[in-house]
């Protein structure tokens, strides 16, 4: 996994907030955590909420129960990577902000294509965040007038009522969409 320091990837992310981007998928480590570095990357989440520009984070591949600065935001969807059955698998990091606003999502085994246009079968939650952040834009292309609040609550709150738990719920485009339909009957 990638990793950048706090106020970097503050600037990216404004940066991303700033060329137009509706939704941003994160898949790094903060290296080097500051005080006023991890400040200045709350205002750049912070910035991207007021924007309307989804963040959706891998939740970390550590095995961890806890969070870090990006996956504690309250507008970051923190995703979780999960085995075939829906169990999230063992290197997922986990916690309570990550199991109340957060995701699980296929990353165990995923096959897709590596240099050369070659299968390459990888695992992770890095794998996995891109699978949230897919359904997000699809969900977009089809109703495009929607708003970020109304795109993320039908994707994050879609699927059975949340339990309080350190593991969230599975992803499930379908009953998102079915809100959408039901918000925007276009």
């Amino acid at each position: 996994m990638p990793s950048a320091k706090p106020e970097e990837l503050a600037v990216a992310i404004i940066e991303c907030v700033d060329a137009g981007a509706r939704v941003v998928n994160l898949s790094v480590a903060l290296a080097q955590p500051s005080s006023r570095g991890e400040r200045e990357l709350e205002e750049a989440l912070n910035y991207a909420a007021r924007s309307g520009v989804i963040i959706v984070a891998a939740s970390g591949n550590q095995g961890a129960i806890g969070s870090s600065p990006i996956t504690r935001h309250p507008w970051v969807i923190p995703v979780v990577a999960c085995d075939l059955q829906g169990r999230p698998i063992s290197l997922s990091n986990l916690g309570s902000s990550i199991g109340r606003q957060g995701l699980c999502a296929p990353g165990d085994a995923i096959t897709s294509l590596g240099a050369e246009g070659k299968p390459l079968t990888l695992g992770g939650t890095s794998i996995a965040a891109p699978f949230v952040t897919g359904a997000i834009a699809l969900l977009w292309s089809v109703f495009p007038s929607a708003t970020a609040v109304e795109i993320k609550l039908a994707v994050t709150q879609a699927s059975t009522p949340r339990r309080i738990t350190i593991v969230p719920p599975l992803l499930d485009a379908w009953s998102a969409y079915q809100v959408m339909v039901k918000i925007h009957p276009e």
